[in-house]
């Protein structure tokens, strides 16, 4: 079944089901949104996400995404993979990548079926000098400057990411995320993302078309799941893949237990 075929059939499903729990952007996808734990709440992120183009791949494993709820609208955030790069004729390269800290702030809240929009500011932070020197992480810092946005629409969430690193060593690059997606089920959620990534100056980004989504296994533990690839190829004209697999875990009362419910 072609790729187009497989989101017409999914947008049909997601147009007719009942609604349900809050689907939202965040792990497994690369776009961001608005939500944050709720005060005194942790959510953590255990995921392994593997990008493959010709000749080349790259796997995080695993990659480690740790959120704490300070208030009901801010969430520190610590991001860090652990990377393993595969080249064709080339030793395997193995370490921990650049971490990437932030703190979001959602300045903006009209409930569950309003809008909501947020400031996500995060710093990437120059990596470890192994992983410098070979060529896994990179030296220096960049800040990222983004917006996010939410809104449902009937049965059907949307969610937006724009964002820019504004200061760094490392070329200016934008992004652009869009996330759609709802609930066939109480416990499944599907969603449907389309995320381009453009550095300043070059002729074209990378624009990537994924679907993925969480099941619930409990109010504490989600399973998250992601599969997607390119548009438009890599440089060589081939399209590159990527893949996200991953356990959420939410604690409450400070991380002092798992959450027992909504």
């Amino acid at each position: 079944m072609q790729q187009t075929t497989r989101a017409s059939l999914l947008l049909c499903v997601l147009a007719i089901i009942p609604e349900a729990v809050r689907a939202d952007a965040g792990p497994p996808f690369l776009t961001n949104d608005p939500g944050t734990p709720g005060n005194g709440n942790w959510e953590i992120n255990l995921g392994s996400m593997v990008t493959i183009e010709p000749r080349f791949s790259s796997y995080q494993l695993p990659l480690i995404d740790v959120n704490y709820g300070l208030g009901d609208r801010i969430q520190l955030t610590y991001e860090v993979p652990y990377v393993l790069d595969v080249a064709d004729n080339q030793p395997h390269r193995t370490a921990w990548g650049n971490a990437f800290p932030g703190v979001k702030w959602r300045f903006f809240d009209q409930g569950e079926d309003g809008w909501q929009l947020s400031t996500f500011p995060q710093l990437l932070v120059s990596a470890p000098a192994h992983a410098v020197q070979t060529g896994i992480g990179a030296a220096g810092t960049r800040l990222f400057l983004p917006i996010e946005a939410n809104r449902r629409v009937g049965p059907l969430d949307f969610d937006f990411e724009a964002g820019y690193f504004a200061v760094g060593h490392e070329p200016r690059e934008r992004i652009f995320g869009f996330v759609m997606g709802g609930n066939p089920t109480e416990r499944l959620e599907l969603d449907l993302e389309a995320y381009n990534d453009h550095m300043m100056g070059a002729p074209s980004g990378d624009t990537t078309l994924d679907i993925g989504g969480r099941f619930v296994i409990s109010p504490a533990f989600i399973a998250m799941f992601m599969a997607g690839h390119s548009v438009g190829g890599t440089s060589g004209g081939q399209p590159g893949y990527i893949a996200y697999v991953g356990i959420q875990i939410l604690l409450s009362d400070y991380g002092l237990k798992l959450r027992t419910g909504k």
